[in-house]
C-alpha cells in the first residue's frame, strides 16, 4: 500500500503540538469586525486545540496515524 498523502490545504490550517495535540485558528476574525468588542477580537487571535469529535478526520488530513 502506497504511503498516505498529506493534505497541503489542511498542513497550512492546523499544527501539531508535541504531546500530539493539533492546534487550529479560530473563525470570525476576517471582516464584519466594527461590531465585535476589543475583547472578543483579542480572543479570536489566540490558537485553541481542535475537538476531540474532530481529531480523526484532521488527523486522517495530516495523514498522522491513530
Amino acid at each position: 500500500m502506497p504511503k498516505m498523502k498529506t493534505n497541503r490545504a489542511a498542513a497550512k490550517r492546523f499544527k501539531v503540538t508535541p504531546s500530539g495535540k493539533i492546534k487550529r485558528a479560530q473563525a470570525f476574525k476576517n471582516h464584519i469586525l466594527t461590531k465585535k468588542t476589543t475583547k472578543q477580537k483579542r480572543g479570536l487571535t489566540k490558537m485553541v486545540t481542535v475537538c476531540d469529535a474532530d481529531m480523526g478526520l484532521v488527523k486522517n488530513l495530516l495523514a498522522i496515524g491513530k
